[in-house]
């Protein structure tokens, strides 16, 4: 039992999934979030203050627009 013990050597492991798992919920979650958020807006304007169908939609569609022009993914700048 002593011997696995010694194995294990701190910051030798390959991390590479857990990065990518970690970046793939990252994305899903901010790319989730928008979407919401636009259906939730739509829909609050259509139903609950009498706006009609294009009061929710002509803002849902520019909400959209602008969350995906804010959370596009940038390019890595070089330090």
């Amino acid at each position: 039992m002593t011997e696995a013990v010694h194995e294990y050597h701190p910051g030798d492991q390959d991390i590479s999934e857990q990065v990518a798992t970690f970046r793939a919920f990252g994305t899903m979650v901010k790319w989730g979030s928008l979407a919401l958020a636009v259906l939730l807006l739509m829909l609050v304007l259509w139903f609950c203050l009498n706006a009609g169908f294009f009061g929710g939609v002509i803002p849902g569609v520019l909400l959209a627009a602008a969350g995906v022009f804010f959370l596009r993914s940038k390019p890595q700048s070089a330090h």
